[in-house]
């Protein structure tokens, strides 16, 4: 049991470090082909911070563990908008720009309802395209939109990554390779792992997807807030938030639905926990619009319902 364990916690550390390095060489290589910060702030980094769901929820239904590939989904959305949210807004209030309630609050919600109602018949072929689809036309409205306003926090986020130096393609595309290879290897861990203790504890393999694998999968995001808030820094923390959502539902569930459809067993996963994520969902939402920020007690109330909530997902 202690081998399992170990390789939970070395596969959720490898997969940390090697995703961010994936997402600053992949956004470097972007910048010295000359692509626009909109477009390397919504798609690059977009795709590039969710590669942790993304390839432990692919690997994952590869091996014929759908459940563990829908519960990640499931499991790190609830904990971005309760458990990452809230544990960044008791740092410090955390302002919500009305750019991101125009634009990526309704998109994420409408995709979050869109991929609830599906993943009740379990991830198919066709519910992955219908999904994949909707992911396309979503970021469709975002570059638009920001083109045509500017955006100012996607060009934040874009040089937070670029840094004050000039990229070099040769060490930027090691660092991708490298951390490329790093989370693929990482993931195979994380998910043989987990797979193993679900099998020696008895616990379902959605249960072991919702909590131990999402919530590993959710630390960048996590760590990134945590930094952020203590620097007073808030204005991409929900807008983050919400699009590692949006590409959870979007481009993770559409992977896992192409590379291994069926049927979900675990109950919980089209019960419980897919109407716990509506519901977090739109009372993050609710929390953001009133007042166009979410204060230390509705903080409060999101991380206090993850408490909560989260065993009872058992």
């Amino acid at each position: 049991m202690l081998l399992p364990v170990l390789g939970v916690v070395a596969g959720l550390a490898l997969l940390t470090v090697s995703a961010d390095q994936f997402v600053a060489g992949a956004a470097r290589i972007a910048a010295a082909m000359r692509l626009s910060a909109v477009v390397i702030g919504a798609v690059v980094i977009g795709f590039g911070t969710s590669a942790p769901e993304m390839v432990v929820s692919a690997i994952a239904a590869g091996r014929g563990s759908l459940d563990i590939a829908a519960g990640n989904i499931v499991g790190s959305n609830i904990a971005n908008l309760s458990l990452v949210l809230g544990v960044a807004a008791l740092v410090t209030p955390i302002a919500v720009g009305s750019k991101v309630l125009r634009r990526e609050a309704p998109l994420s919600l409408g995709l979050t309802l869109v991929f609830a109602v599906l993943v009740q018949g379990g991830l198919s072929r066709w519910n992955a395209v219908v999904l994949g689809v909707l992911l396309a036309g979503a970021l469709t409205v975002i570059l638009r939109q920001a083109r045509s306003g500017g955006d100012d926090a996607l060009s934040s986020e874009v040089d937070e990554y670029l840094g004050d130096d000039p990229p070099s393609l040769p060490r930027e595309w090691t660092r991708t390779v490298l951390g490329l290879l790093g989370t693929l290897a990482a993931a195979q861990v994380l998910v043989s792992s987990a797979t193993t203790i679900a099998a020696e504890v008895g616990l379902a393999e959605g249960f072991v997807g919702l909590t131990i694998v999402a919530i590993g999968t959710s630390l960048p995001e996590l760590a990134t807030a945590i930094q952020a808030a203590r620097k007073g820094e808030t204005d991409l923390i929900i807008g983050n938030l919400l699009g590692s959502n949006l590409f959870n539902v979007g481009a993770v569930a559409t992977l896992a639905g192409l590379v291994g459809p069926g049927p979900l067993t675990d109950p919980t996963i089209v019960g419980f926990a897919t109407l716990l994520m509506v519901a977090v969902s739109i009372l993050a939402t609710a929390f953001m619009v009133t007042g166009k920020r979410v204060v230390r007690w509705e903080a409060a109330v999101l991380l206090g319902g993850y408490l909560v909530c989260v065993p009872l997902l058992a």
